[in-house]
């Protein structure tokens, strides 16, 4: 019960440090976007990367994704993926759009191409974030039955590609969102704009 407790404790450790970075890429894209210029109102040309899935049956291609992890030895001991689905505010006080990222912990190990569930691989979760007036309303794989699975057919550090799904749930309403053809290839610690 107590290595149960360290766990979860771990797990919330990591989600708010998760939080934070996706804070931190947001606010990069912000400053990022605002330096871009536009040429005559758009491109036909259309990025190879992409970050997608349908929550609840809604297709969604994240308007902003990135890929991230590290670890010793050019090992990948962690990976972060997630994406932004919408624009990102230009005024202050404006709400982030909703977002989407998992992550995958095997410290000491190495993450290669394979499968990977939640709950049996022990230090992954996956989460949906809407931000509201009131704060934000997180969906996540906290609790022991809500299965969330990453198939990675490759992974270095040029980038990754692979699939998901699974399901997300509010513990505080205990409401889930069923997560359906996620796919992914993202470039290596780079901010894509799909």
């Amino acid at each position: 019960m107590k290595n149960n407790r360290n766990s979860n404790r771990s797990l919330k450790n990591k989600a708010s440090g998760v939080l934070q970075n996706l804070f931190y890429i947001s606010a990069f894209i912000l400053l990022f976007s605002a330096c871009s210029s536009d040429d005559n109102g758009g491109s036909d040309k259309q990025s190879d990367y992409y970050f997608r899935a349908s929550l609840d049956g809604k297709k969604i291609d994240f308007r902003t994704a990135k890929f991230q992890g590290g670890g010793n030895d050019n090992r990948f001991e962690m990976i972060v993926l997630g994406g932004f689905d919408g624009p990102h505010p230009t005024k202050a006080g404006e709400q982030l759009p909703p977002s989407l990222d998992f992550e995958i912990w095997k410290v000491g190990g190495n993450i290669t191409p394979g499968t990977y569930s939640t709950p049996g691989e022990l230090e992954m979760i996956a989460r949906y974030a809407i931000q509201t007036p009131d704060g934000t309303i997180l969906y996540n794989t906290a609790i022991g039955d809500d299965v969330f699975t990453a198939k990675i057919e490759s992974i270095s550090k040029t980038g990754i590609k692979g699939t998901f799904e699974g399901m997300v749930r509010n513990v505080s309403s205990g409401k889930t969102i069923s997560i359906t053809e996620g796919s992914f290839n993202l470039p290596y610690d780079q901010i894509v704009n799909p």
